[in-house]
């Protein structure tokens, strides 16, 4: 029989008089998200109902994990815009629940428009979805962090893997969308950056058909050859960021070539075939809980709330100025299953990392690349550098 006395005292009168666990920090931050469209040209890609949530759910349960041992739990509040919905009072709502920070996964001006409104609450945002550059340039903010790469990251990833087989010459087929323009113009810089030839640009026109509906297989077979002949070129790039036409190109081109860029080889922050430098446990843990991969945005959600759980331990606080210093100062950096730890660009708060290429199958490469060097971090080699940028943080 065990005792339960130490010299004539009960373990309950000891445990009295002992001082009180301290009540853990509590920490929560919204995760803002919009609803991407359905019209995808193929049903893998639709967009799942917890699309980017899921991503931050994980990063929660991470935080937790080490916040049982720091002293802090983890809560994220969910708030998903229908059309029409206004971003900003979707935004206050989540600070009047107790929000610390916002996981904002939203287009170009609803993310300025949330940041200049939340500037004075002193709210930290995490950009997790938009890859446009102005929001690193000309329109960035001192609120907004951004996990997701620019596209000139993107382009520049592809660019160098292109540029190291030795296929410089290009030939670019852009959609007719404004994002479009904006995607193939980073491929003309990233063509210009690296040395490689753009010998001719097309445009497949979008005539606004139902995507997957209204094209068989066989009418597209006798559209895309007569796109792509009568020039010659190492491999194509599809610079369709509307979705309306990248998929149809592999298999159909009239000359034999590789298609990258929206199909084919495509650059992204995070593909759900990814397993190096253990990125299969992540992988695994995802498709346990939500029983389907993890994409781009998840993994930039999910990044996210691991930074904001790394800069909460670090700093001992939650406070957003407190955590916003400890971000952007020289001790930070994170882990994120890439082979090398990530860190914030100070001068306009773009989070540095490789760029996967991948087929949608398994990776096939990742940039930099072998013998792209930089004088400060090879991963600045990606994107706009410092001595380029016209960022003035406000």
């Amino acid at each position: 029989m065990i005792k339960r006395c130490v010299i004539g005292v009960s373990v309950a009168a000891i445990l009295s008089i002992l001082p009180a666990a301290a009540e853990p920090l509590r920490v929560k931050f919204g995760v803002l998200r919009q609803q991407h469209s359905s019209e995808t040209l193929s049903i893998l890609d639709l967009p799942a109902e917890d699309d980017t949530l899921a991503g931050a759910l994980i990063g929660v349960a991470d935080d937790n994990t080490t916040g049982r041992f720091t002293g802090q739990s983890y809560e994220a509040i969910d708030e998903k815009l229908a059309p029409g919905d206004d971003a900003v009072a979707a935004a206050q709502k989540l600070l009047d629940q107790g929000a610390v920070a916002i996981l904002a996964d939203l287009p170009a001006d609803d993310l300025l428009h949330v940041a200049d409104a939340l500037k004075s609450r002193e709210t930290l945002l995490f950009n997790v979805s938009a890859t446009d550059e102005r929001l690193r340039e000309a329109d960035c903010r001192a609120n907004v962090i951004h996990v997701a790469p620019t596209r000139s990251m993107l382009t520049d990833g592809l660019a160098q893997y292109l540029v190291w087989k030795q296929w410089r010459r290009w030939l670019i087929i852009k959609g007719s969308h404004p994002e479009d323009e904006l995607l193939a113009a980073a491929y003309r810089a990233s063509a210009k950056k690296f040395g490689a030839k753009i010998v001719d640009e097309r445009v497949y026109v979008d005539t606004e058909g139902g995507r997957r509906s209204d094209s068989g297989s066989v009418q597209t077979q006798r559209l895309i050859p007569p796109l792509t002949q009568g020039a010659s070129y190492d491999v194509l790039i599809a610079a369709d960021e509307s979705e309306v036409f990248g998929n149809y190109l592999p298999y159909r081109t009239f000359d034999p070539r590789p298609v990258v860029g929206s199909a084919g080889l495509v650059p992204t922050s995070w593909d759900a075939s990814h397993e190096q430098w253990g990125a299969v446990q992540l992988q695994n843990r995802f498709r346990a809980q939500f029983h389907r991969g993890m994409n781009a945005r998840d993994h930039q959600a999910w990044i996210a709330a691991r930074m904001i759980g790394e800069a909460v331990t670090r700093a001992s606080s939650a406070d957003p100025k407190t955590l916003a210093a400890y971000l952007t100062g020289p001790d930070f950096n994170i882990a994120a299953f890439k082979g090398v730890r990530l860190s914030l660009r100070p001068w306009n708060l773009q989070l540095r990392q490789p760029i996967l290429l991948g087929d949608g199958r398994m990776i096939v490469s990742v940039s930099p690349q072998d013998g792209f060097l930089h004088q400060t971090s090879e991963l600045d080699t990606l994107g706009v550098d410092k001595p380029e940028t016209k960022c003035r943080l406000k």
